[in-house]
């Protein structure tokens, strides 16, 4: 286990009352575009060590859902890496976002690592970003140091990662945003701002968001809601700014319409050392299942070295939540 493994690295923010990242330090972070796949890939960097750490953000997030992490990795002398997935953010729309799935994602962390000229990584992915990240370290072991992921554990695409969906009312979120034009409809009576205000609201309860039949998910959203506290203004204008740029269309495609298409693979484990960082307010630990899937073990069947942290006030932001409290494990 990791106790024996490897060392722990505790990455602490360390700045007083509720100041986080100095804008003096965001300004270090340097954009490129990576060609990747045929296709342009924003990419955020900053720290120059010899061991790479690659940030896979889930959704409604993009690279900068990661920029306390990316600045405390490199401050202890790694080279941090965030990216905007294909079709999100500044990154470019694949021709055909209707024919995508996790798998293109799994070719483009490789690919990506192949362009940066890294030859091995520590992978952290966050909400969906987990899937490719699994994904990634299962079929390409030689490539992945280790792997942490937060909120999701250990999941293979396919009909079996919908079951729990089957048990949960038909106005489920997933459920709403798989069936094609709903969303678009949805999202459509808003702002892109407003849509990722209400999205960030919703989903940092510890309530999973379903919708009454005459609902929708957006109007689960209650205007005179404030933003969470460690959630400014600016960074919601950040957010919206990206997503104003690519849409969601995307998005919706991956992960939401393609989580059913089977993985084509059999007996899949992570054998390499991983860490899942659970917030046991996340609203995702209340779907049908979940809790005791990784309470009780059962995901070692499929990462046997895996060490599992909860943070009891954590939510599905916990890293943007409480990012002085994640403790990150590597190799030596």
């Amino acid at each position: 286990m990791f106790s024996v493994l490897t060392h722990f690295l505790t990455l602490s923010l360390y700045f007083s009352d509720n100041t986080l990242t100095p804008p003096c330090m965001m300004e270090k972070i340097q954009h490129s575009e990576v060609e990747v796949k045929g296709l342009k890939l924003h990419v955020a960097e900053i720290g120059s060590g010899s061991k790479a750490v690659v940030f896979l953000h889930g959704f409604p997030e993009i690279w900068y859902t990661w920029r306390h992490q990316m600045i405390a990795v490199a401050n202890a002398g790694y080279r941090a890496i965030a990216f905007d997935f294909r079709g999100y953010g500044l990154s470019e729309q694949p021709a055909e976002p209707e024919k995508e799935t996790m798998f293109d994602l799994v070719h483009e962390i490789v690919g990506l690592l192949d362009a940066l000229s890294i030859s091995k990584a520590f992978l952290v992915g966050k909400d969906f970003g987990a899937i490719p990240g699994h994904l990634t370290t299962a079929v390409h072991p030689e490539r992945v140091a280790g792997i942490i992921t937060l909120g999701i554990p250990f999941m293979l695409p396919g009909p079996s990662a919908v079951e729990s969906h089957l048990l949960l009312p038909k106005g489920f979120y997933i459920t709403r945003w798989r069936e094609p034009g709903r969303a678009e409809a949805d999202f459509g009576r808003f702002p892109v701002k407003s849509v990722i205000r209400n999205i960030y609201i919703l989903f940092s309860r510890s309530e999973v968001p379903i919708a009454a039949d005459d609902q929708e998910i957006m109007d689960l959203f209650d205007p005179s809601t404030a933003l969470p506290p460690w959630f400014s203004e600016e960074d919601l204008a950040t957010y919206a700014s990206l997503y104003e740029k690519s849409g969601f269309k995307y998005a919706l495609q991956v992960p939401y319409r393609s989580i059913n298409v089977d993985a084509g693979l059999s007996d899949v484990k992570v054998t390499i050392p991983s860490l899942l960082i659970m917030g046991e307010k996340d609203y995702v630990f209340k779907f049908p299942g979940m809790e005791d899937y990784i309470r009780s073990g059962a995901v070692k069947n499929f990462v046997p070295d895996l060490e599992i942290v909860y943070i009891p006030e954590g939510s599905h932001f916990v890293h943007e939540q409480m990012p002085e409290k994640e403790r990150y494990v590597y190799i030596n």
